[in-house]
């Protein structure tokens, strides 16, 4: 960065001074300090199904890099309008400024100190296309970026990733719970990976706590004379068929299938319906009390998850009660 050797106003040769504990260009003749204060760069995160627009710079600095849409702030411009107008320069869209991601300090050599600050925003209007210091213009996935030429560009990515990780996991969630999407051929970052985490390390306590329940409850005395053993190898059956359909992995079919069988069985073996009803009861039980126990809630997120784990437990098992009732009816087809 050049530095100014004149006085602007009367061409005198500067001096420098100290001001307070700063040492400044000076002119004796003016009696006038002059400031070198950090340059404001504007930058935007514009996204759009998860992947990030980006521009690759035409010219000096970083010519040929990718990076966020970015430039100088105007005098007399603010820094959400500095953002909005270099933005639509730069891509051609028109956006509109939701959020504030990060501020960060950078030195550049060509213009000396820089304050970028980042912005979040939406894609209003306007049609993607380069323009007149950006060769090209696209958005990647945040997994298979290039690197960035501006190193404040990358902290406001990942300050701007690591702010929407948790919203992600419930979206993802969501999309996995209502069926719209499938972990077997997609990548996500799921909350119920947690629940399924928790049970599957879990199994065999909560195993275990259950079939103290069943044994010795006055509700199901059929259990308190079968093989211990055997019983609970079966529910170990059923944690793994909860934990798979927490996953997206076990369908309303499967769930209709075993539990049909599983209610003809009981009935063959001398239980009583109200008995099958009361075990499948405890083992939803046992599952909710170990997840409350292990203190788990204690994020935005894990309000979600509690409501999260709390609704999908309602699905699964009111699926279980009522297909064991019709295969204990004996009916051998329930659509």
């Amino acid at each position: 960065m050049k530095k100014r050797t004149y006085c602007p106003y009367c061409s005198e040769k500067l001096s420098t001074k100290a001001e307070g504990d700063i040492l400044r260009d000076f002119c004796t003749s003016c009696d006038t300090f002059f400031y070198d204060n950090p340059l404001p760069v504007a930058s935007t995160i514009v996204v759009s199904d998860r992947k990030v627009l980006l521009v690759k710079r035409k010219n000096d600095p970083k010519k040929g890099e990718w990076c966020l849409p970015s430039g100088f702030a105007e005098t007399g411009e603010s820094i959400e309008t500095a953002a909005r107008r270099e933005l639509e320069e730069e891509t051609g869209i028109n956006g509109k400024i939701i959020d504030f991601v990060c501020v960060d300090s950078a030195y550049n050599s060509l213009y000396g100190d820089l304050i970028f600050v980042t912005f979040e925003a939406e894609w209003i209007s306007g049609d993607l296309i380069a323009g007149d210091d950006a060769e090209e213009v696209e958005f990647f996935s945040f997994d298979k970026m290039p690197s960035l030429a501006f190193s404040s560009n990358t902290k406001a990515v990942r300050r701007y990733i690591f702010s929407k990780k948790e919203y992600w996991a419930i979206i993802d969630s969501f999309s996995l719970s209502i069926g719209k999407s499938d972990p077997k051929t997609q990548k996500g970052n799921y909350v119920s990976d947690k629940l399924v985490n928790l049970i599957e390390k879990n199994a065999d306590i909560i195993a275990n706590r259950w079939l103290n329940d069943v044994t010795t409850g006055k509700s199901t005395p059929t259990y308190a004379i079968v093989d211990p053993h055997s019983a609970r190898e079966r529910i170990l059956i059923v944690l793994r068929q909860f934990r798979k359909w927490l996953g997206g992995y076990y369908g309303d079919d499967d769930i209709r299938d075993y539990y049909r069988k599983l209610g003809l069985e009981r009935k063959n073996e001398g239980f009583a319906l109200s008995e099958i009803m009361s075990a499948i009861s405890l083992t939803r039980k046992h599952i909710w009390e170990f997840a409350l126990s292990q203190r788990m809630w204690t994020k935005t997120i894990d309000i979600y998850m509690t409501l999260e784990l709390e609704r999908r437990m309602m699905l699964f098992f009111d699926r279980a009660t009522y297909y064991a009732t019709r295969g204990y009816q004996g009916e051998k087809r329930v659509d």
